[in-house]
């Protein structure tokens, strides 16, 4: 076969990640959408300061089961990408809505996060109660919508939000890579043109456009 020699190939260029952030008065906003007084509310609320609190990915946290969690020590262990596991940690007021929700719970079933809609359990763990991936999106835009949000996020807005928070606030940006379960800091270095409040200053300063 005729082929190109290898340095005739051109790979094209992977455009940058969009990273969407929340601003805190659009996450404060999300965060107390959710009706407590009901229990799908308790859930929902537990599970929007869970993503917020851990920069978990959804899958991740679709995945976990009430036994995942222990409120005493506020930490726990979660596998990741390519079967990595780390630690997580649950804020404060992350626990309070787990306590909430959990002190609702009647049943002994396994799942963390279980549908209150489509029919009872078939099998004895619940497991086919467990919130899907795609529920627990729905769960996060139905909220958005709530809230009056200008921007639709997603589950994966929370994880870098949670990012940009931790930067923003002087956090070591390994130690947010290690929360965040990135095997190579370059991906976690595409929050630090958002999070570095100076690169601005510095142009504003000392670019000659500026009057």
């Amino acid at each position: 076969m005729d082929v190109l020699p290898p340095d005739r190939v051109e790979l094209m260029d992977e455009p940058d990640r969009e990273v969407k952030v929340l601003n805190e008065e659009s996450l404060e906003a999300l965060l107390s959408a959710p009706d407590t007084r009901t229990k799908r509310g308790l859930r929902d609320k537990a599970i929007l300061e869970l993503l917020f609190s851990t920069g978990m990915r959804v899958s991740e946290l679709a995945g976990l089961d009430v036994d995942d969690i222990n409120l005493k020590t506020r930490e726990m262990s979660v596998m990741g990408k390519g079967g990595k596991i780390r630690v997580v940690f649950i804020s404060d007021d992350a626990a309070d809505s787990l306590a909430n929700y959990l002190g609702i719970r009647e049943d002994a079933y396994k799942p963390l996060f279980i549908r209150y809609a489509g029919g009872k359990a078939s099998a004895s763990d619940g497991d086919d109660l467990r919130l899907t991936v795609r529920s627990i999106q729905k769960i996060v835009k139905k909220y958005a919508r709530k809230a009056g949000l200008a921007v639709e996020p997603s589950p994966h807005t929370l994880r870098h939000t949670f990012a940009t928070d931790l930067l923003r606030r002087g956090a070591d940006i390994r130690a947010v890579q290690e929360m965040l379960g990135h095997s190579s800091i370059a991906t976690t270095q595409i929050y630090t043109h958002i999070t570095n409040p100076q690169l601005k200053e510095v142009h504003r300063k000392y670019h000659r456009g500026n009057k």
